[in-house]
C-alpha cells in the first residue's frame, strides 16, 4: 500500500474534525448573537450553553476520544509497514462509522443509532489494534 492510500482516511477523519469545528463555532455563535446568552455566562462553565449548543459541544469533544488511538495505530503501522489492503479497509470503516456517529450526534442525535455508530468504530478500532499486534509478534 502507497502512504497516500494509508493516509486518505486519516486525513478524512482530521476534515471531519474540521467540520465538525466549524459547526459548533456557528452554533454557540448564533446562540451568542441570539442574545440567549451572554459571553459572561460562559465564562467559568460550559454547562450555561442551550442543549443544541451543547450537542456540538459533546459532538466535537468526541472526536479526540477514540480516534486517538486510530492515529497512534495508523503512525505505528507506517513505521512498522504493516499497512496493508486489510488494514487500509479497515481504516475506512472506521473513519466511516466516525462520519455516521458525527452526523447523527449533530443532526437526530438518536442515542440508539448513534451507539450502534460508536460501537462498530470501536470493534472495528479493537479489530486493528489485534491484526497490528498479531502481525508484529508473530513477525508477519
Amino acid at each position: 500500500m502507497t502512504v497516500p492510500m494509508i493516509l486518505l482516511p486519516v486525513f478524512v477523519l482530521i476534515a471531519l474534525n474540521f467540520a465538525v469545528a466549524v459547526l459548533l463555532f456557528i452554533e454557540r455563535n448564533r446562540v451568542l448573537y441570539s442574545g440567549k446568552l451572554k459571553i459572561r455566562d460562559i465564562a467559568l462553565t460550559k454547562e450555561t450553553w442551550p442543549d443544541r449548543a451543547k450537542q456540538f459541544g459533546n459532538a466535537f469533544q468526541n472526536q479526540f476520544e477514540y480516534p486517538v488511538l486510530f492515529y497512534v495505530l495508523v503512525a505505528f503501522a507506517l513505521i512498522t509497514k504493516k499497512a496493508d489492503l486489510i488494514f487500509v479497509v479497515l481504516s475506512w470503516l472506521f473513519v466511516l462509522s466516525r462520519i455516521v456517529h458525527a452526523y447523527i450526534h449533530v443532526t437526530s442525535n438518536r442515542v440508539p443509532r448513534r451507539f450502534f455508530a460508536f460501537i462498530f468504530g470501536v470493534a472495528v478500532l479493537a479489530i486493528m489494534w489485534v491484526y497490528f499486534a498479531v502481525q508484529i509478534l508473530a513477525g508477519i
